[in-house]
Formats: structure tokens, sequence, C-alpha cells
């Protein structure tokens, strides 16, 4: 996949569906982040804290929307 087709993609998503994506990834990025600045950290300590972590309210709404049978 190219990079234009990688946007085109991304703009296809829902905004709920990109929050999503936005806040799974949060515990990697942190990961990189640290390395980057030679503070290496266990990602699965990461993911630990945030699966702990409260997702915000518009990300709530959508998760409990999602897990209700239709």
């Amino acid at each position: 996949m190219n990079s234009l087709e990688a946007i085109r993609r991304w703009r296809a998503q829902t905004p709920e569906r990109k929050m999503q994506l936005r806040w799974d990834a949060i515990p990697l990025n942190v990961a990189r982040s640290m390395a980057f600045e030679r503070e290496p950290v266990d990602i699965q300590m990461i993911r630990e804290i945030h699966a702990r972590t409260e997702p915000p309210a518009l990300l709530k709404r959508h998760l409990a929307s999602s897990a209700t049978p239709n």
C-alpha cells in the first residue's frame, strides 16, 4: 500500500473508528517516544497501565454502543 492509499483508507474511516485506532496506539507511541529519549520501558507495563486508564467520553460511548447486541 502506498501513502496515497493509506490516506484514502484513513479518510474513509468513521470518526469513532479513528478515535479507537488512536486510543489503541497510545501504548506503542509512548514506548517509542521513551526509547527515542533513551529511556526504554517495558511495553507490557505501558499496556497494563493504559488498560486501567479511562478512555475519553466519546470513545466510551462508542464502545458501549458496539457492545450492545442488535
